[in-house]
């Protein structure tokens, strides 16, 4: 039989793994939802024409007076001639932006407005579902940490212990959800998406395995939360089949 301290270490030590999880989720959900790299790639874009004393392989030099000429850019890349670049780009759930050539810096836009009109909705559910994802993560967190700070019946611990447990689960559900919707949803707009966006090549980004190791997060902090819940309880069963065969012993009642 362990003693009452044991217990309540172990207890404690499960409380702890489950808020570290949860709050490491959290973390992470937080920093992939805020970013824009869920989706990396590059675009297949003609070089503009070199201006000034700009030169090198990202521009075309013509000696020709029709050199700003439309037609001439068109006819290049009507050839298969090597006058284009690959431009880098990396998306999220709230905005796109590629890189400008032979400058510094970025071009942004809103990823909303390049999501096909069909599809917008699908996206505003995803947000919706990331935004509900981190606050019930955030909920489960606080309640973690008010059960392992809460010194008071291990009864009272139950039902916070419970209350965590049925938000972390519901936090992960929604997170797994949110983060398929997106996937859908940029595999449309990739597909149906403005012409002056649509990628050449594209893989997805730290910040999507960053969103998904959120949700590995949160399984394991529902999951150790769980098997705290279904421990005590065991405990506390053990615990009055040894009081009863005790009083058993003691006063002699009859077994029936």
């Amino acid at each position: 039989r362990m003693p009452v301290t044991v217990l309540a270490a172990d207890r404690w030590q499960r409380a702890s793994a489950a808020f570290s999880f949860s709050f490491v989720s959290l973390v992470f959900s937080i920093t992939a939802f805020s970013s824009s790299y869920w989706c990396e790639g590059t675009r297949k874009v003609a070089k503009p024409f070199c201006t000034g004393q700009s030169k090198g392989d990202h521009c075309i030099r013509f000696n020709s007076p029709d050199a700003n000429s439309s037609n001439a850019v068109q006819y290049i890349w009507e050839t298969g001639d090597d006058k284009f670049v690959d431009r880098k780009f990396h998306a999220g759930i709230w905005y796109s932006c590629e890189e400008i050539i032979n400058e510094e810096g970025e071009k942004c836009r809103s990823f909303i407005s390049l999501t096909p009109a069909s599809d917008r909705g699908v996206l505003w559910l995803s947000i919706v579902a990331e935004l509900l994802h981190i606050i019930l993560l955030l909920t489960g967190a606080i309640l973690m940490s008010v059960e392992m700070c809460y010194y008071s019946t291990a009864i009272d611990g139950l039902k916070i212990n419970t209350f965590s447990a049925v938000v972390t689960v519901l936090a992960g559900l929604l997170g797994m959800v949110a983060h398929m919707m997106y996937t859908t949803v940029f595999q449309m707009t990739v597909n149906l998406g403005p012409e002056d966006w649509r990628p050449h090549t594209w893989d997805y980004g730290w910040s999507y395995c960053l969103a998904w190791a959120s949700f590995a997060c949160c399984m394991a902090a529902a999951v150790t939360t769980i098997n705290k819940y279904t421990k005590t309880i065991l405990e506390f069963k053990h615990r009055r089949q040894t009081l009863e065969r005790s009083l058993k012993i003691k006063y002699k009642f009859p077994d029936y």
